[in-house]
């Protein structure tokens, strides 16, 4: 989810709530405690340079059960981000701490904000040799190939 389509859904609600993958809900007393972008330019296995930017949020929770993040403020939030950071309409990163600090993509179901995992991928697969898809075999065409068990071919 892009910047912008997290402030609109966001202007629409009255409270927010943060859904992990299994399906809990982030406790309601959770802080932003950053908003933030990350710009990160690398080489991929196949050599070709990237650049990358990512809006990051980052949720936290202590024993602070009394307060609780309103959509205005978090709007406020990032809007003082917007002019400070300069920040681009770009792709949502949500930090949040499991076993370690977990990184999340972000979506919507209309109700609650949908922490998605990620996965790593190979950004060079065609440099490295794996294929983009399995090449398809008909069993039929395979058996029509002549070799039999008397051919001598296996």
């Amino acid at each position: 989810m892009k910047l912008s389509e997290f402030k609109e859904q966001l202007s629409t609600l009255k409270e927010i709530a943060f859904q992990l993958p299994e399906g809990n809900l982030v406790p309601e007393h959770f802080h932003v405690t950053e908003v933030g972008k990350i710009s990160k330019q690398f080489i991929d296995c196949g050599g070709t340079l990237r650049d990358e930017v990512k809006i990051s949020f980052q949720l936290w929770e202590e024993n602070d059960y009394n307060h609780r993040l309103h959509p205005e403020k978090l709007l406020g939030i990032i809007d003082l981000a917007i002019k400070k950071l300069e920040l681009p309409d770009a792709e949502i990163e949500v930090e949040y701490q499991g076993q370690s600090i977990n990184k999340y993509a972000l979506d919507f179901d209309g109700n609650n904000f949908l922490l998605v995992n990620t996965q790593t991928a190979c950004l060079a697969k065609e440099a490295c040799g794996i294929p983009t898809a399995k090449p398809k075999v008909k069993l039929s065409e395979l058996q029509n190939s002549g070799c039999t068990p008397e051919s001598g071919c296996c």
